[in-house]
């Protein structure tokens, strides 16, 4: 009898350590899926060539919080007016002017220096965007209304895949009109491509 006891004793240890284990993995896997990274599926071909449908990736939410977005970074983000995640890049930065013209995306600022210039003037110099991960030969065209974005204080975002625009470059709907809203704003969830977990590893 005493033996069964001890036999008894040892088992309820054992799965009380068991339980006290799985407690502590599972806050240390939410605490890290709240507050440090996230998996994330992509859905749709926005983003191709690139990501593509089903892409397991990674996303880190300390930018955000503690570090500072910057061109080209690729964003999954929920915005104020929406319910669904999109993946989109970043290509203006706050108080800049994103120009499209004759197929290209042109950067403007204050502090641009000389480079590429379609456009010139008293506050302001333009200079052409080079963007390697799009497709060969692909051309981006303002078909939404307007041709000249400014940039304050948040985010203008694209899609690699031009042929699709519910991005900034369509205000987020089909037209832009005076009163649509093109940016992404800090105080929306935003979430930076860490990895690329599947189908090819990628870290970004």
């Amino acid at each position: 009898m005493a033996l069964l006891t001890k036999k008894h004793l040892k088992f309820w240890l054992e799965a009380w350590d068991l339980l006290v284990f799985l407690i502590l993995v599972f806050w240390i896997v939410l605490f890290i899926r709240l507050f440090i990274a996230t998996p994330y599926t992509v859905i749709g071909s926005s983003m191709v060539p690139n990501f593509y449908q089903k892409d397991w990736i990674i996303v880190e939410k300390i930018t955000q919080r503690f570090g500072t977005f910057e061109r080209w970074d690729v964003i999954v983000f929920v915005a104020q007016w929406k319910t669904s995640p999109y993946i989109k890049r970043i290509i203006g930065l706050p108080w800049e002017t994103v120009l499209f013209e004759d197929g290209s995306v042109y950067i403007c600022s204050p502090d641009m220096p000389a480079g590429s210039l379609v456009k010139d003037s008293e506050w302001q110099s333009c200079e052409l965007l080079p963007e390697p991960y799009l497709a060969e030969n692909l051309k981006t065209y303002a078909t939404c209304g307007k041709t000249e974005f400014k940039v304050d204080e948040w985010y203008f975002v694209m899609w690699d895949n031009r042929w699709r625009t519910t991005d900034s470059l369509c205000c987020f709907w089909i037209q832009c009109y005076d009163w649509a809203n093109y940016l992404v704003h800090d105080i929306d969830l935003i979430w930076k491509v860490w990895v690329r977990l599947y189908p090819r590893y990628t870290k970004f």
